[in-house]
């Protein structure tokens, strides 16, 4: 057998032990094997990415630092997302979700993400709360998915928060996708300079009344890059 069958090989025995397949006979491991370990499994399916990198290497390995892989989770690895009984906020929805994969190896999927898009979705809105901030809270089509507004008591006294129930969160879960594919679009003119046309269009959407949410998708630009621009062109007040 040569190296490079023999990596190949490795590799099938990863990609069985990250499913809960036994790589000699092909037999399901029971669920309380250590081996089912969300933990080992996520280190399975790192090893047999890397397993993969070298084969397409030609066998090589090199020195040089693999940059992150872009956020992705598998059916699988879905699945063993831990859903909670009580509402949530969607902070703690981001967490869990990035829970599920290995954090120095690959990308999280921010909670801005997933907000953006049930913004898109019409399921959140952006209302000043009582200091004059702006904040997202749910629309009626958002509450009829799961997503509340929740009182709270901190050290500053009762607060109010945007939570979801386990209906939003399953909805969430369910189009991770879209979400993905979402902020990727998004992130398309991050960072790039805005240019006299861009901030015509951005002028004219705005005193037209379209809200700050449609203007970034139009543009391909986050919420915060749009606010920052209509300040600075004397559009929107700071604060």
């Amino acid at each position: 057998m040569t190296e490079l069958e023999t990596l190949q090989r490795a590799k099938i025995y990863m990609e069985k032990l990250a499913n809960g397949i036994n790589p000699l006979d092909d037999t399901a491991i029971p669920d309380n094997e250590v081996v089912n370990h969300v933990r080992l499994s996520r280190c399975f399916f790192y090893v047999s990415d890397v397993l993969r990198q070298v084969i397409d290497n030609g066998g090589v390995t090199t020195q040089k630092k693999t940059p992150k892989a872009p956020f992705h989770l598998p059916l699988e690895q879905r699945a063993r997302f831990d859903f909670s009984d009580a509402p949530i906020t969607i902070t703690e929805v981001s967490e869990r979700i990035n829970m599920l994969i290995e954090k120095e190896y690959m990308k999280t999927l921010p909670y801005r993400a997933i907000r953006d898009w049930l913004e898109f979705l019409g399921m959140l809105e952006e209302v000043l709360d009582s200091n004059g901030k702006p904040t997202k809270r749910p629309t009626p089509q958002g509450e009829s998915m799961g997503i509340i507004l929740e009182g709270r008591t901190g050290p500053n006294g009762p607060y109010f928060v945007t939570a979801y129930q386990s209906p939003a969160q399953h909805f969430i879960m369910d189009n991770l996708d879209a979400i993905v594919e979402f902020a990727k679009a998004q992130k398309e003119n991050q960072g790039q300079p805005w240019t006299q046309e861009h901030d015509r269009c951005l002028t004219d959407l705005y005193q037209k009344g379209v809200s700050i949410n449609e203007i970034a998708i139009t543009l391909k630009r986050n919420d915060g890059a749009i606010r920052k621009r209509l300040k600075k062109l004397n559009l929107l007040q700071w604060g």
